[in-house]
């Protein structure tokens, strides 16, 4: 199954800001990659480096001005759902492997040592095995409203959990902090999610936040804000919070002005090249062939991007992605 994702950002300068970006599908992840390519106006060095958790960030600096950045690729995803295994057993703290102990601990988003007693209460005559998972998402998808707008850069789970609204990147960061208080090691993710067999809603789409808890001797996909196996993720980056996972952060003022995500699948007899917004009404600019991301030269010059539909402007230094759901 083919899915065509990407992103485009508009931003405005007083002066030079140097910015980090993670949009870029992850390489390593489950998808295929059968074509990407990364485009600027103007034309920008972009540097490209893998962060402590494996994920690619680009570097660059936005000049005075406006700038566009667009990234666009061409995805192969498997058809079938996000697995299920019920039975999956969880592994005592002292079997871990070495490389999840980083996610069983609090972090910045994620203060789970304060969740202890609320999650033991809640959850400890769960079976120790994957169903204790599904019983904290069960429970958030029960108990947290979803709410655009309903926090901000600085909302940590515990926040989410007093205040019971939020939207996905909250739902995210309350289930890895449920599980971390339960002694599961649990790592938060985002990338890019279509309407694959469910009725896509009345809203732009968006990047989309997960989480991955470690159950069966192997790291599984939990998503508390839909609570239903979902068909075409495609990973962009993961980490202990939605800090490690920022999709831009700016040392310096930048205006966003504008930002619009895709994700669409591209069914049998389609042309990924063509205008998405006449294949699924998502509004994605035309294709362009810039050259597959080449990490050690300048993003190509493209043509102009058509006009998109603002967002409202935010300060993106510190901004986890804060995604429709």
């Amino acid at each position: 199954m083919r899915v065509r994702v990407g992103c485009e950002f508009r931003f405005e300068t007083a002066g030079p800001v140097p910015t980090l970006m993670l949009v870029r599908a992850r390489p390593d992840a489950e998808h295929q990659t059968l074509y990407e390519s990364r485009w600027a106006e103007p034309s920008l060095d972009v540097g490209e480096y893998d962060d402590v958790f494996g994920n690619p960030c680009w570097r660059l600096v936005l000049p005075n001005g406006q700038s566009t950045i667009r990234y666009d690729a061409l995805v192969e995803v498997s058809g079938d759902p996000d697995p299920v295994l019920p039975d999956a057993p969880l592994a005592s703290v002292e079997l871990l492997p070495d490389d999840a102990l980083q996610f069983t601990l609090p972090s910045r988003y994620v203060p789970s040592d304060l969740l202890l007693d609320d999650a033991w209460r809640l959850f400890a005559d769960t079976p120790p095995t994957w169903a204790r998972i599904q019983a904290i998402c069960d429970w958030i998808h029960a108990n947290v409203e979803y709410k655009t707008g309903s926090s901000g850069p600085a909302t940590t789970a515990l926040d989410v959990y007093q205040e019971r609204v939020g939207v996905c990147r909250d739902f995210a960061l309350i289930g890895v902090a449920l599980c971390r208080a339960m002694n599961i090691p649990a790592r938060y993710t985002f990338g890019y999610l279509p309407d694959i067999a469910v009725e896509p809603p009345d809203i732009p789409m968006d990047f989309h936040a997960w989480f991955e808890a470690y159950v069966g001797g192997r790291w599984h996909t939990f998503d508390a804000r839909h609570n239903t196996p979902r068909i075409g993720r495609v990973l962009i980056g993961r980490g202990r919070d939605a800090v490690d996972v920022a999709m831009c952060t700016t040392y310096g003022s930048a205006t966003l002005q504008s930002m619009i995500v895709w994700a669409d699948e591209i069914a049998d007899g389609d042309d990924p090249t063509a205008d998405t917004a006449a294949l699924a009404g998502r509004g994605a600019p035309p294709l362009v062939d810039s050259g597959n991301i080449d990490p050690s030269v300048p993003a190509g010059d493209g043509a102009a991007g058509h006009d998109r539909a603002t967002t409202e402007d935010r300060d993106t230094r510190p901004a986890p992605a804060e995604a429709r759901g």
